[in-house]
């Protein structure tokens, strides 16, 4: 229904222009409807929750008929499909007794109904991808909620490829240095356990070095940068220079982070000079920075230069 096809029980729709004409210029989508794939027809009669809201029954609003079971067995079967198509992420619907991500309505029969249930599809697709990006529409109208879910579906998708590909514990480190400065924007404890873990990785088994890693990095990636971690990230990344700069250059250099961090520069200021003296210098270890150099499409899509 995001997507504008009308598969609502009221047979409408919730296209959302962002979700359609601007992240879908940068992906391929993979549009499911769970109520409209189980077989309930367009229209139908409204969903809700009932019982505890940690394992909630999905019953019609006026006749009561239980849909959990059919549910929860085509949910099973749909994200075992989904997780065979190489998705790296997925955006849920808010408030749906099918897809709500967090906060949707239970009728408890208690009163008025508690916002502590999850949908029954969206249970079990966040139950069968460990660590792959999942987000819902209402939530991306905030900036910083909407970045942040663009930045983890493009290292999600980076991940892939590296599993895929050559996934030594070399290959590891090399994937860790690059994102060094990034993890570092995010969370510094979990950049010192990333770290640790591929330190010594050395005599363990790859795919489980892989999988603990993988899980840290996603968490990592799911705390929210802030300005004072971003200067740091920028402060650290300038000092790679050495002596590689000009006076006047490393002035301006520093005077537009301190202008950022007093929020009187956007974070782009900064970053537009230390690419450009990467690129001018060539010093490997900045040049391959995710943080400075992201995808284009994700540049583009976080809107944060």
């Amino acid at each position: 229904c995001l997507l504008g096809e009308e598969v609502r029980y009221d047979g409408g729709h919730k296209r959302d222009d962002w979700i359609l004409n601007v992240l879908g210029t940068h992906v391929t989508w993979v549009p499911v409807c769970p109520e409209f794939e189980v077989g309930m027809g367009v229209p139908r009669e409204a969903l809700r929750l009932i019982g505890h809201p940690d394992a909630p029954r999905m019953v019609t609003e006026e006749t009561r008929i239980d849909f959990t079971d059919r549910m929860m067995s085509y949910a099973r079967r749909r994200v075992r499909q989904l997780e065979a198509m190489g998705l790296s992420g997925y955006i849920l619907k808010s408030r749906s007794p099918s897809c709500g991500m967090e906060r949707v309505r239970v009728y408890t029969g208690r009163g008025a109904p508690v916002r502590r249930g999850r949908g029954l599809f969206a249970r079990v697709l966040m139950n069968g991808f460990d660590y792959m990006p999942v987000e819902e529409e209402g939530r991306m109208a905030d900036p910083a909620l909407r970045a942040n879910f663009v930045e983890q579906v493009f290292c999600y998708s980076r991940w892939r490829e590296f599993k895929e590909g050559r996934s030594s514990i070399l290959a590891l480190s090399d994937f860790h240095e690059r994102h060094r400065f990034l993890l570092m924007a995010h969370s510094r404890r979990h950049l010192r356990q990333l770290e640790g873990l591929v330190t010594r990785a050395n005599g363990r088994r790859p795919g489980e070095v892989l999988d603990e890693y993988g899980r840290g990095f996603f968490e990592a990636l799911r705390v929210l940068p802030t300005a004072r971690k971003h200067v740091i990230s920028l402060q650290r990344i300038s000092g790679l220079f050495g002596e590689r700069l000009e006076r006047e250059d490393r002035q301006e250099l520093m005077e537009s982070i301190e202008g950022y961090r007093r929020g009187l520069l956007p974070r782009l200021i900064p970053l537009a000079l230390l690419r450009h003296h990467a690129r001018k210098s060539r010093v490997p270890c900045v040049q391959d920075q995710v943080y400075l150099f992201p995808d284009p499409g994700e540049l583009m899509l976080r809107n944060d230069g």
